[in-house]
This record gives structure tokens, sequence and C-alpha cells, in this order.
């Protein structure tokens, strides 16, 4: 089964190894060809693969929800517990190392759990310290946030389902380019925000409030992405496992989306 995401397709390789690490069955079984399936340890010939359950759609709901609930937690005590002298540290500390995560988790060719679980540890911190200066500067804003990305979310979710927006194989190299790019603009405009260069991007600008709006439509579009992974991966088979990749895919796309539309709301509560 081919697949356009190559992050799929490397799971989908490892998967793959996985099942065929085993000797094709002979005439009597698995094993050596003549050799009855009754001595499979024999000698060194090995026995015949376990079976391994695939993944399914309600795996990765349920992964999803667990994940999104473990960073609840995680932003709530970040918010009780973090002094408020100790955010900005703080925040920076949690937003690099759920960087370094998320990138080994995305390049890694299997499934890790305990590593997708870390990540949602990790970035609740980052999303929980985030949002209370938010909170603390814009009274109400945190709840718009949330309900609007979950709202945004939904509507995805139903035109992918409607087929009205296709996950073809052009439309994911675009975004997976488009993606690359702002990544790397977002990288230099926070190494610049370092060293107290201002690039307009961040500011509450109109280059600002359109930088915000592309990645909000990008952010958006994410979730194609990830809902096509998703069914590419029950359509596979990937073994049971390989459905927290596909929860930690989607968790990524959640938190991004509500981050910018945290800041896209910031830029129009006025100064009061």
């Amino acid at each position: 089964m081919k697949t356009s995401n190559p992050v799929l397709a490397r799971l989908g390789q490892a998967a793959e190894r996985e099942r065929s690490g085993y000797a094709q069955p002979g005439p009597y079984g698995y094993g050596q060809p003549g050799v009855p399936q009754q001595y499979p340890a024999q000698a060194g010939y090995p026995a015949a693969p376990p079976a391994v359950t695939p993944m399914t759609l309600d795996d990765v709901i349920v992964k999803t929800v667990a994940l999104l609930g473990i960073l609840g937690v995680s932003a709530a005590a970040a918010w009780v517990l973090v002094p408020d002298a100790l955010i900005s540290a703080a925040w920076i500390g949690a937003a690099m190392v759920g960087l370094v995560l998320g990138l080994i988790i995305s390049f890694s060719r299997m499934a890790n759990p305990a590593l997708v679980v870390a990540y949602a540890v990790v970035e609740g911190a980052f999303v929980g310290l985030v949002s209370k200066a938010y909170e603390t500067a814009f009274q109400g804003i945190v709840l718009q946030a949330v309900v609007a990305t979950f709202g945004v979310f939904f509507v995805m979710t139903m035109l992918y389902k409607a087929r009205v927006i296709r996950a073809t194989p052009k439309f994911v190299k675009g975004m997976i380019a488009v993606m690359a790019g702002l990544f790397a603009v977002m990288l230099i405009n926070f190494v610049f925000a370092i060293f107290g260069v201002n690039t307009g991007l961040r500011d509450g600008s109109p280059l600002a409030i359109g930088f915000s709006l592309v990645c909000i439509v990008v952010a958006a579009l994410s979730f194609v992405l990830s809902f096509k992974e998703v069914e590419d991966g029950v359509r596979m088979g990937l073994p049971q496992r390989y459905s927290w990749t596909a929860a930690f895919g989607i968790v990524v796309s959640l938190v991004w989306l509500y981050l910018e539309l945290l800041r896209l709301i910031s830029y129009f509560q006025g100064d009061d």
C-alpha cells in the first residue's frame, strides 16, 4: 500500500520489517521448509509470527483524548505551580524540550508511546504557561481560543469526511513544503527576537495579523494530513501502538492552531 506521507511511509516500512522478520511458511507451517511446526524452535528454526493487533480509528480517538487529557492536566499544573517571576524562563525551556521531543517522534521509524506521553506533558506545561500570560493580559482570551480551536477542528473533520478537501499527493507535498517554510521563518524570527530585533511578524501590525492568518489556515489544513495518516495507517494494518503516533500528529496541529488563534485574538483586544 503506497502513501504520499513520508513519515507514514517510514512507519509502514518499519512495521513491514517487523511482520516479515520471520521465515515464510513451508509445507508444515512456519519455519524451514519440510520441518514440522511442532519443532519450531529446534535447531534455531524461527517460530510462527505472533498475531499483531492492527490499529483502528477508535484506537486513535482514544489515544488522542488521552493525550489531550494529559496535556490539559500538565497545563493546569504549570499554571498553578510555576511562580509568575519564572514564567518566561519556564515556557522557553518547555518549548525547547517539546521541540526536541517532537522532532525525535516525527523522524523516528518506530512508534514510542513513552515519548509521545512525555511530549504531551512538556507541551502541556508550555501551553499552560503561555495561556496564563495571555489570560493575565487579556481576561477571557483563553476560553475564546479554546472554543475557536475545537470549532476549526470540527469544521475540518466534517470537510474531510465529506471529501470536500482531499489529501492528494500534490496537496501533501505542498503542505509539507509550506509547513517547513513556516517553521524556518518562525525559528529565525525567534532567534532575532532573542537579540531584540523586531521583524514585525509578531507585534500586532498588519504584517503580523497577515502572518498569523496564514499560520492558522495552514494549521487547519494540517488536520487533513493527520486524517489521511490515520486512514492510511488503518488501511495498511499498522500495529496498534502506531495509533500513538497518529494521535501525536493531531495533538501537534491542535496546539499549533490554539497558539496562533490565541495570538491573533490578542491583536484585537485593544488597550483597556
